[in-house]
């Protein structure tokens, strides 16, 4: 059989249960993904910060990373070559591309500095959103907008602001708004004798950042929160509930990171939660391993509960964007591996009969519930997804990592 008669053959199993296949797989091609650029180089960047640090670590030494951003930007394009849809890249601060005596400290930093991305996205289609870079550099190495040092928490409200106006000029030159998002590693590796202090000084500096004009339709900020990293095992100062506090009364996002949080807290259960008190809620997908390991994301049980609640709670509120780096293996099959799997998982998302399933739970009928959401798992999805990939020329099944070992033996050997 053809993929097209297996698809045909799977929309008549889904139209059994009530669920439209066109429907769905034309649903998809509207959910953008936002493909994090630090997959590619092992989060290194190219303003020559140098060692990667802030509660931070890559680990492996597989051939082929990028160098440069020549290099970077072919890499990305070979993944979403491979990548079904149009989709958006998230870039780092740590990344601009500098010309010839251009270098200037991350308190400096001007769109000119990025004018090479935006080339790269306007000729692909693509949006762009950001991050500020507030780790491995010499002035992070203690704390960055909670510092107790005023020239060192200065330096990174300056940072900040810069990346807001940078973040504006991508919004502007590309026509979409720019996600910008702000994650720091002040921390504590031991029990803190004081933790309200540097809780007030990072809400101070927040403050600041967000004293600056700029277009809040264009720009949407986010605050990130984590658990815990290396050096910071105790207390984080930018901690879950701290942000999303601050995000409620400041009228701005509050991105959940699924790696972020306890190994018994899921993201999943939080998405609905959040959608109920703001009108945005912003994603950095990745799979945690016992703890924020920034696994390649797979399609495992979380993925698919995260893509549920994307889809129940509207795919329009969620900014998804998928974060991890693993120099371990291949890089750009990481990418790819991870951004179609979090395609798969919407698609699964979008194939289920939700509202049958809703009735069921509101009936409280909770045998064929369980009944049904458990046949659903061997239903014909993937003839439904290779049929996605063949309608946007694309590889589908295992056919597309043909591609990617060419490319390893025509370009990333060759990179030493």
């Amino acid at each position: 059989m053809t993929v097209k008669e297996r698809y045909e053959a799977a929309k008549e199993v889904y139209q059994a249960i009530g669920v439209d296949t066109d429907a769905a797989v034309e649903a998809l091609k509207n959910i953008p993904i936002s493909m994090h650029c630090w997959q590619g180089d092992d989060v290194i960047g190219f303003d020559g910060a140098g060692a990667l640090s802030g509660g931070i670590q890559t680990t492996g030494n597989y051939p082929g990373r990028a160098r440069n951003p020549q290099e970077l930007m072919a890499d990305m394009d070979k993944a979403l070559s491979l990548i079904p849809g149009t989709h958006r890249i998230n870039l780092h601060a740590s990344y601009p591309v500098f010309e010839e005596g251009q270098w200037v400290d991350r308190d400096k930093l001007e769109p000119k500095h990025f004018t090479k991305w935006v080339e790269f996205a306007k000729e692909r289609g693509l949006g762009i959103d950001f991050n500020p870079t507030l780790f491995s550099h010499p002035k992070a190495e203690n704390a960055t907008l909670s510092s107790e040092v005023p020239e060192i928490r200065q330096f990174w409200i300056d940072h900040v602001k810069a990346c807001i106006r940078i973040s504006q000029y991508f919004a502007e030159e590309l026509g979409t708004p720019c996600a910008m998002n702000i994650w720091i590693p002040d921390g504590f590796k031991d029990v803190p004798a004081d933790r309200t202090s540097p809780r007030a000084r990072l809400k101070d500096s927040l403050d600041q950042i967000l004293s600056i004009d700029y277009d809040k339709s264009k720009v949407y900020v986010a605050v990130e929160s984590k658990v815990f990293g290396i050096g910071m095992e105790s207390c984080t100062v930018g901690s879950h509930e701290f942000y999303m506090n601050y995000a409620a009364k400041n009228d701005i996002l509050c991105l959940l990171d699924s790696g972020h949080y306890h190994p018994t807290e899921v993201v999943s259960d939080k998405i609905s939660s959040m959608l109920l008190f703001f009108d945005k809620v912003a994603l950095h997908v990745t799979r945690p391993v016992r703890w924020d390991s920034d696994h390649v994301v797979l399609l495992d049980d979380e993925i698919k509960e995260i893509a549920k609640e994307i889809i129940r709670g509207g795919s329009d509120r969620v900014l998804l964007a998928l974060d991890f780096f693993d120099a371990s293996i291949n890089r750009i099959s990481a990418w790819v591996v991870g951004m179609r799997n979090m395609q798969k998982a919407l698609l699964n998302a979008l194939l289920l009969p939700n509202e049958k399933l809703a009735k069921l739970q509101e009936e409280r009928n909770f045998t064929e519930q369980m009944m049904l959401q458990e046949e659903l798992k061997l239903y014909p999805l993937g003839d439904v997804w290779n049929y996605f990939c063949e309608i946007n020329n694309v590889a589908g099944k295992e056919d597309w990592f043909k591609e990617v070992l060419s490319y390893e033996k025509e370009v990333l050997s060759n990179r030493q």
